[in-house]
């Protein structure tokens, strides 16, 4: 169920990109205008990371996943009715509001019904949504687009949204409230450090504190997270944002052309996700440390992200998509992150410290699109292609020597 809402999620985020070219000509929108629509997602997505990791912390997933979701989705079928630049930046910017509990809620539900061993699989198949959904959405994406304009598609991808949300409200529960889960298995995950909550019905969660806050920021492991975090959401951006847009005026493609070769990077970068969570905790099962089962998907993945530079020495199609395949197959190697927040968070503040890992993530959803915007103003991808290149191996420094043994943080008092 995760999965298939990280792929509504990842929709409403990217379909905007499929739309742009037809929407820029319509709207009569610039590239450093187009920035900023692509940017405007990002603005309140990363500054509610933390705000939402708390409402998280204290919401059942259940009823918060459900509300979110048919918000964002009512946001994104109206961008299908707007004739103005201002109405368009302002409703992806809603979007990215309505999205900012999403991945603190991801990260809990899998904390609460998987052990630790099985985790990184777990949060491999849920993060690969965005790219195996993706690499099949972006040809159908640009069909629909063919077929009913960029309002229809905006009018499609919210009706799925709004659809999901009544499917999540009705299927999905908490391990405790899970009528067919039984006591050995709840005893199962509890025993593996699931945190499957307290047996006791009517406790109270803890309140929130101030000092909860400041155990978010004091630790040097949790800032090597949030920078990777910040590196491995550069690449992020440029796929989900301005990709179709370099394929079809930069590369000079055709539109429905774009649309098939877009889904191989995509599809790479399925493939990398899963094969790093699945061989992460193969690699735990066999004793292998946390350090290295962990730690070497996520700086391979790094390493490999800097490929994407070689696309800009070559003119062949096929080398170009190949480049930025790797390097979007790095990217898919280095996403099972969110493994780190559930590993080493302190316990009461899991929701907090996700908030905390998404919104600094967040920021490049903010700074990448703009920066781009501006690299390319006279029409050449290079300079930009150099900028995530060199973000990604900065990255890579920041997993290898700053987060130090991975293990779960004792709160200072």
């Amino acid at each position: 169920m995760i999965f298939i809402t990280v792929v509504i999620n990842y929709l409403d985020r990217t379909n905007i990109s499929v739309a742009a070219f037809a929407l820029r000509k319509e709207l009569g929108i610039d590239t450093v205008q187009m920035g900023y629509v692509f940017s405007a997602f990002g603005w309140f997505y990363a500054l509610l990371q933390i705000p939402g990791g708390i409402v998280a912390d204290k919401v059942k997933s259940r009823i918060l996943y459900t509300v979110i979701l048919a918000l964002w989705s009512v946001a994104t079928l109206l961008q299908g009715v707007v004739n103005s630049f201002t109405a368009l930046l302002g409703l992806r910017a809603s979007i990215g509001a309505f999205e900012a509990p999403s991945y603190p809620i991801n990260n809990l539900v899998v904390s609460r019904w998987f052990p630790e061993h099985e985790r990184a699989s777990a949060i491999g198949i849920y993060t690969s949504g965005q790219f195996l959904g993706l690499a099949f959405l972006m040809p159908v994406l640009a069909l629909i687009q063919d077929a009913l304009g960029w309002r229809g598609l905006f009018v499609v991808s919210g009706v799925i949204g709004l659809i999901w949300a009544g499917v999540w409200y009705f299927f999905y529960r908490d391990p405790r409230d899970h009528k067919s889960v039984s006591d050995s298995e709840l005893q199962y995950i509890e025993d593996g450090g699931g945190l499957v909550g307290s047996k006791k019905k009517d406790e109270l969660m803890k309140k929130f504190e101030w000092s909860d806050f400041k155990q978010a920021f004091i630790y040097r492991k949790l800032w090597g997270i949030y920078i990777g975090q910040f590196c491995l959401g550069a690449t992020t951006m440029f796929f989900l944002t301005w990709f179709p847009t370099y394929l079809v005026e930069f590369r000079g493609l055709d539109f429905i052309k774009s649309g098939f070769l877009a889904s191989v990077p995509f599809l790479a970068a399925f493939v990398g996700v899963l094969l790093s969570g699945f061989t992460s905790d193969f690699l735990i099962k066999k004793g292998v440390s946390n350090e290295i089962s962990r730690k070497a998907p996520i700086i391979t993945g790094m390493l490999l992200s800097t490929c994407i530079i070689g696309a800009n020495y070559t003119d062949d199609t096929f080398f170009i998509i190949l480049f930025l395949a790797i390097a979007f197959f790095g990217t898919g190697l280095a996403s099972i992150a969110w493994v780190f927040v559930s590993l080493i968070a302190p316990k009461e503040n899991l929701g907090l410290v996700g908030g905390a890992f998404n919104f600094i993530g967040g920021l490049s959803g903010i700074v990448i699109p703009i920066v781009i915007g501006y690299l390319v103003r006279d029409g050449d991808f290079s300079p930009a292609l150099i900028c995530i290149a060199a973000i990604a191996f900065l990255g890579f420094f920041s997993y290898t020597f700053l987060v130090g043994k991975v293990e779960r943080i004792i709160p200072k008092t």
